[in-house]
């Protein structure tokens, strides 16, 4: 069956495979950015019922290191944003790349089938 298609139906099969594996990866960096932002939402929600004067530490690594309110307030509001705007991002390329494979996959149907015609039995 691999002679079967022509060079130029291959190579856009061979993008839509491309494509399948990119987005696949887009939607698991999409899931994982949501994840740590969710988290990140629910520890700056936890912090407001927080006193200020409470001792808080933060990880680092293996570490645990004191901080101040006011600090784990900022960098967990930072946090947020950053995430907010790479989850913003993934769900741009997400679409981009799924309105790119239903695009190639219809050229690719439309090869497919365009060819099938002439080139089949009893054709010219």
């Amino acid at each position: 069956m691999q002679g079967s298609l022509p060079p130029e139906a291959q190579e856009k099969l061979e993008e839509l495979q491309n494509l399948q594996e990119t987005a696949q990866n887009v939607s698991e960096q999409k899931q994982s950015s949501e994840t740590a932002l969710n988290e990140a939402q629910t520890a700056l929600e936890t912090l407001e019922d927080v006193d200020a004067d409470s001792k808080m530490y933060r990880e680092v690594g293996e570490l645990l290191i004191e901080t101040d309110y006011e600090t784990a307030q900022e960098d967990l509001e930072e946090k947020v944003e950053s995430l907010e705007v790479r989850v913003e991002q993934l769900t741009k390329q997400e679409s981009r790349v799924q309105e790119k494979f239903e695009s190639l996959q219809e050229e690719l149907q439309q090869m497919l089938q365009g060819g099938a015609g002439p080139m089949g039995p009893g054709g010219a």
